[in-house]
């Protein structure tokens, strides 16, 4: 697409994704420190000099390891690959490790452009210690901090001038690149984000590369696998839609160390900033009380709830009986929601999920004549009046979702609310939507 490319790789722990929040301005990689933290490729836009490119942060690269170990590295290389140039961050202060040079070596094999980046070098002491790393055969190493920023700032302009020549579709290129997860301006505000969700373990990931084609997650039957939120843009019958792949969320009184606490902040935030939300749920395992607190966040945030029954193919027809009834029991507080069962593995009914989110969409972001508003409020009321006060007027005050604002007499009890939504839901046919009134008394 004519954005120029630019990965940062190495081994684990050598502050990579410490030099990816340097570069953007911002905390968008969770960082810790001890090895293995990021797993997944994470993808952003940065700015240097008045030139933009994409900076790919990437899991640390391992010759051997267990079998999430051998799915980053390829992960690495993947991006490696695809890159205009690379950024090898290495470790001052422990120096050229094998994994080191095994990394190097890879890079001399796909033969693209890298830079060494000796990160760790706080202060004068340590800028002899650099040159250490130029046996590694890749030219003269870049010493600098990412933690305290001494040094990004050449380094910055070394990567902008080794760029490629700006092309004609650059600027379009990165109109059309997800931004970071929160409220989006400008034209991209039209395109709608969807969250995946759900318990650690369910299928998350494998469902965000069965939509999106490409292993762009790390995919593992440990829980916990996906640390961060990864999102990209696909094209969808309808347009293109963003998807946001999030880590697994479990109750915090069970999270126990810091890297999973902040993962669990980014997955709500990304469910706070998403349009839509696809609950995962494990069918083999059931509805389960957690599924339930995490049903109810998503609907509190506002967001409409598209729910699959994952890992469908390995229950038998007892067992998914069982697991619909457990739906209409304990998710009975989301009665519009369409349900998909599949298998996010076999790609079994996963096509029926882009209509249901097309659908979810559209009520969404559907404002309602106020004229035909008012009429199906006054026959609500006629048909079934109000212990309490009286609504005289109704507005739809805002989409996103949906918003209406009843002026009415005095407060009105919740279970009137409740019917009076009821009722405008059936009418404007709203869906898996959540339809928020509010009521501000008025005298008449």
């Amino acid at each position: 697409m004519g954005v120029p490319v630019v990965a940062i790789v190495g081994r684990p722990n050598v502050g990579k994704s410490t030099l990816l929040n340097r570069i953007v301005g911002r905390q968008e990689a969770i960082v810790e420190e001890r090895p293995g933290v990021t797993r997944d490729r994470k993808e952003l836009d940065a700015e240097w000099g008045g030139r933009r490119f994409v900076l790919v942060d990437t899991g640390g690269w391992l010759a051997s390891g267990d079998a999430i170990d051998e799915q980053v590295s390829r992960q690495a290389e993947r991006a490696m690959a695809a890159a205009d140039l690379l950024l090898l961050v290495v470790d001052t202060e422990v120096g050229v490790t094998e994994e080191d040079a095994r990394v190097a070596a890879v890079v001399r094999r796909l033969g693209r452009p890298v830079l060494v980046v000796a990160n760790k070098v706080d202060g004068d002491s340590r800028d002899l210690d650099v040159w250490e790393f130029a046996r590694l055969g890749l030219g003269d190493p870049w010493p600098v901090s990412a933690l305290h920023g001494r040094g990004t700032g050449d380094l910055l302009d070394e990567v902008v001038a080794r760029l490629p020549e700006p092309g004609p579709d650059e600027e379009r290129a990165f109109e059309l690149r997800p931004a970071a997860p929160g409220p989006v301006p400008g034209p991209e505000a039209a395109m709608p984000s969807v969250a995946i969700v759900g318990r650690p373990n369910v299928g998350k990931s494998t469902l965000f590369n069965r939509l999106i084609g490409d292993e762009r997650s790390v995919v593992h039957d440990m829980p916990g696998t996906t640390r961060d939120t990864i999102d990209t843009v696909i094209e969808a019958p309808s347009g293109r839609i963003r998807l946001l792949d999030t880590a697994g969320m479990r109750r915090r009184s069970r999270i126990h160390e810091g890297t999973e606490y902040y993962s669990l902040v980014r997955a709500l935030r990304a469910v706070d900033a998403a349009d839509v939300a696809i609950l995962v749920i494990d069918a083999t395992e059931g509805v389960s009380h957690q599924d339930q607190r995490l049903a109810e966040r998503i609907d509190a945030a506002g967001s409409p709830i598209v729910l699959l029954l994952n890992k469908w193919e390995l229950l038998d027809a007892e067992q998914r009986a069982a697991v619909r009834a457990q739906v209409a029991d304990r998710l009975g507080f989301l009665p519009e929601a369409p349900v998909v069962a599949g298998s996010a593995l076999t790609g079994k009914a996963i096509h029926k999920l882009l209509p249901a989110l097309d659908a979810a969409m559209e009520g969404y972001r559907r404002r309602v004549p106020t004229r035909e508003l008012n009429t199906v409020i006054q026959a609500a009321q006629a048909a079934h009046p109000s212990p309490g006060g009286r609504v005289l007027y109704a507005t739809q005050g805002a989409t996103d979702p949906p918003t209406i604002t009843l002026f009415a007499t005095r407060e009105l009890p919740r279970t009137y609310l409740r019917y009076l939504e009821r009722k405008i839901r059936e009418h404007f046919e709203f869906g898996p939507t959540p339809v928020k009134l509010r009521v501000r008394r008025r005298s008449g």
